[in-house]
């Protein structure tokens, strides 16, 4: 089994046990609480565990041995993950994720096949996601605690966890003002959304918690932090570029929600600023946009270099984080771990 493949065993492992108690605790309390624990299970299972990734990346770079200890604080971030997106998805009121129903929808449809008005039945979806996440949240501070690692350093855990959800939340708070100002954001204003939102969650605070599960230095840490950001803005620049231009059989997202959605990216607020804006403005946010009407969108975004200015920063974001790696305190075998992360993170960009 591939080094990849063993750690996403780990931390599956982990959960697995973790939603296990889970179930067997809320039977005392009646088979709707046990469905909901196991709607909650559902939307853990089959993702990429790419945050316990990062965790993994740095502490064995840095030399841990207890992968045990690693995997429950990996597995603490994906549940972090877990709450997060069906928290986001309360706030976009959206009731599918991927193609499929979130638990929100998951929730709403049961209401409905019940004989619940339309409604009634969002309220109750919406309800019960609020509930899961608020548990998937607690929890994942939970299995930090379940570690087994020592006090100084389960402290320290749980710092990086508390900026990681403090940070998030400030991202989101900044993202839900964006779709209600009358103005486009300037491009440093998203950019800095993106960070706080994701990257800092996703990468910074998962490196940071394993090295620090490693024992490394606080300039290790810092500097973990620093390449966290940097490749983490260049992630959700990518992410966003695939949005729009990506191919929904590799990426499983389509390419026509985020400009539907009339989503604040880096690339649209960069149109704003062309002459060629005013021939898609009337497009952008459009709920029933078509597909010969995103084509025509898409083409502008190139014309008017939109896509390139957003493809261009992602680069220079990579660099910098790369640059971090040079440091003299970075061990090489962090760098051969990481270089991989931010090769992939580029390699994304066609």
């Amino acid at each position: 089994m591939a080094v990849s493949e063993e750690r996403q065993a780990k931390v599956d492992v982990v959960l697995e046990r973790f939603f296990s108690l889970a179930k067997n605790r809320a039977s005392a309390f009646g088979p709707e609480y046990v469905h909901l624990w196991e709607t909650l299970e559902s939307n853990t299972t089959g993702g990429k565990r790419f945050r316990p990734r990062m965790v993994f990346a740095a502490y064995e770079a840095l030399g841990g041995e207890d992968f045990e200890a690693a995997a429950y604080i990996g597995a603490a971030f994906e549940l972090l993950h877990t709450a997060l997106i069906v928290h986001d998805d309360v706030i976009d009121n959206d009731f599918v994720r991927r193609g499929v129903a979130n638990i929100s929808g998951a929730y709403r449809d049961l209401a409905t096949a019940r004989g619940s008005d339309e409604k009634a039945a969002q309220h109750r979806g919406i309800s019960a996601a609020v509930i899961a996440g608020d548990l998937a949240l607690f929890n994942s501070y939970r299995l930090i605690d379940r570690s087994g690692v020592a006090d100084n350093v389960r402290s320290r855990l749980i710092e990086v966890m508390d900026d990681a959800l403090f940070a998030s939340a400030a991202g989101e708070l900044i993202d839900v003002d964006f779709a209600t100002a009358p103005e486009m954001p300037r491009v440093d204003d998203i950019l800095t959304m993106e960070r706080l939102k994701t990257a800092v969650y996703s990468f910074e605070c998962p490196l940071q918690a394993g090295a620090i599960l490693a024992g490394a230095s606080e300039e290790v840490v810092a500097t973990l932090g620093d390449f966290g950001r940097e490749i983490g803005i260049a992630y959700q620049l990518v992410d966003d570029l695939l949005g729009v231009f990506g191919l929904e059989a590799e990426t499983g997202k389509t390419t026509l929600g985020d400009l539907r959605e009339g989503k604040r990216t880096v690339m649209i607020s960069y149109a704003t600023s062309t002459a060629e804006w005013d021939s898609i403005e009337p497009l952008i946010g459009k709920h029933d946009l078509t597909e010969e009407e995103a084509a025509s969108v898409r083409a502008v975004l190139t014309s008017c270099g939109a896509r390139s200015f957003a493809e261009g920063l992602a680069r220079y974001y990579g660099n910098r984080a790369l640059a971090r790696l040079a440091e003299p305190h970075i061990p090489p075998a962090l760098r051969v771990e990481l270089h991989p992360v931010a090769d992939a993170v580029l390699g994304r960009v066609k």
